[in-house]
């Protein structure tokens, strides 16, 4: 029921009272909007001060695997006799590529995704928003010296999302580096790139920027390997085939300082005025034409206003598992996504607004919450993951070594994606898989995969350890044939092995 059909009729563009007020506008924000006020005549503001749909949509998920998709493609059909002998040795088509991903992107024009919250009953409020005492938001826009107060009967929800860190080392916020927004909307390849850091946005960034034709690649990692937090295997086939493909990766090394006598601010993905000059903390110098910082994230929470509602300025927001924001009386403020700090990735944040949409609904209708669907509980180590690398990495729950920190007694069933599946699929296929049990329930806490094309392997995964499957019942679960999931058999027949 949109707000025109509502028993109350069209609503007073002139009432800035609404039944649940959302800050942020990204895919967290956007559905727990429309969960908040579905098939009711409830009535919710959505806040955001630039695009409606968020990081995930004009700067992060869709422009990056936009970016990925057609080397992968081109790369598929190299390597599959009969194909590869008729494609071009001259790499993809720049152009044409960048070109498709302004399509996925709008052009970072909002107004189809405005378009769609007006149709589900959600008014969009352009502007920054912040709290301002209990059920109020304060609204600054392009005349902040008129802010526009807000207030909810039900609920505010917090949506904000992280932006990028970039560290304070000398001379480098002075150099205008690049950060993801700029990795992902290019509209100039440099020609000597160094990435700083060593995680997802890093290894993705520098994946898609080689491939596009970037001719010196140097990536300068704190620790002693690339992805940290995923198993060694699928980091080790990662980092050989950056290796191969010609990126440098310097381990245990940092920026001791930065400097960019031509710097100019020339706007979101051009190169941002002349040379750089990095010198390392071995002594060592890298002169580059640009610089991408892919160091982290941090929460916007400073410039909240968690302070009007008891909450240190700069708190880390914590939730419960109805994502209602701990340290707050009344149970009237959420938070989900990013900002939220449990699991920062856009399909979780979407998980935990559907979550507290329902909650904010039970509550405004004095419903009780005993369902398991009022409770977040796939942010407690059944995440699932897809890094999209070359190879790439899909992986959902815990790796083994944080199993067996977590307690658990465990067997790693291991095999290589070596199936006839994945060999028609592509002539080169490698991969390897690996499965976490925990022995005492027999079921699975973690599963990792890495290879070609994996990333549809893993809901599998995710499916049999949310529901907690036993590896008996496993057995049953008979993979298709001729598919790249016929890794799921040789797994199994790993225990007998």
């Amino acid at each position: 029921m949109t707000r025109a059909d509502s028993p109350s009729g069209p609503r007073d563009p002139d009432d800035d009272t609404y039944d649940v007020i959302v800050l942020g506008g990204g895919p967290a924000g956007e559905n727990a909007a429309q969960y908040a006020v579905a098939g009711s005549d409830r009535t919710v503001a959505l806040v955001e001060h630039e695009l409606v749909g968020g990081e995930c949509s004009y700067w992060a998920c869709m422009p990056s695997k936009a970016l990925l998709r057609p080397a992968q493609v081109l790369a598929t059909a190299r390597h599959v006799a009969g194909v590869g002998d008729k494609v071009s040795a001259h790499g993809v088509d720049v152009p044409a590529v960048l070109a498709r991903r302004d399509g996925f992107t709008s052009h970072r024009d909002d107004s189809g995704q405005v378009e769609w919250a007006r149709s589900a009953g959600i008014d969009v409020v352009r502007g920054r928003g912040c709290l301002a005492g209990e059920r109020t938001v304060t609204v600054t826009d392009a005349h902040p010296d008129q802010p526009r107060t807000l207030r909810a009967r039900h609920a505010v929800v917090l949506a904000t999302g992280t932006v990028a860190a970039i560290p304070d080392t000398t001379g480098l916020r002075a150099a205008l580096p690049w950060t993801s927004r700029d990795a992902t909307n290019l509209l100039e390849i440099p020609r000597r790139v160094l990435v700083v850091g060593g995680g997802v946005v890093a290894c993705e960034a520098a994946t898609w920027l080689r491939q596009l034709g970037v001719e010196e690649l140097t990536m300068v990692v704190r620790g002693s390997r690339l992805l940290p937090r995923v198993e060694p295997f699928a980091a080790d086939m990662v980092t050989e085939s950056l290796r191969v493909h010609g990126v440098a990766v310097r381990y245990r090394a940092a920026i001791r300082q930065v400097s960019r006598p031509d710097v100019r601010e020339t706007g979101i993905g051009r190169i941002h005025g002349g040379p750089v000059t990095v010198d390392l903390d071995d002594g060592s110098t890298l002169d580059v034409d640009e610089i991408v910082v892919a160091t982290g994230r941090r929460a916007t929470t400073a410039a909240l206003g968690l302070d009007t509602v008891g909450l240190p300025a700069d708190a880390a927001v914590t939730v419960d598992d109805h994502l209602t924001v701990e340290g707050v009386d009344g149970d009237w403020l959420y938070a989900v996504g990013d900002v939220a700090g449990r699991a920062a990735l856009t399909h979780m944040g979407k998980y935990q607004a559907r979550v507290c949409g329902g909650v904010i609904a039970a509550r405004a209708e004095g419903r009780p919450l005993g369902g398991p669907r009022y409770r977040a509980s796939a942010d407690h180590h059944q995440v699932p993951q897809v890094i999209f690398t070359d190879p790439e990495i899909a992986a959902v729950g815990r790796t083994a070594e944080q199993a067996r920190a977590d307690g658990f007694d465990v067997e790693v069933l291991e095999a290589d994606i070596d199936v006839a599946g994945a060999a028609l699929s592509r002539d080169d296929f490698t991969g390897h898989a690996a499965l976490v049990v925990d022995r005492a329930t027999d079921t699975l806490v973690g599963a990792t995969f890495v290879g070609t094309d994996v990333s549809e392997l893993v809901h599998a995964a995710t499916v049999a350890l949310v529901g907690d499957v036993t590896l008996d019942t496993l057995w049953h679960a008979v993979p298709s044939y001729p598919t790249v999931s016929e890794v799921w058999l040789r797994l199994l027949e790993s225990r007998r092995a």
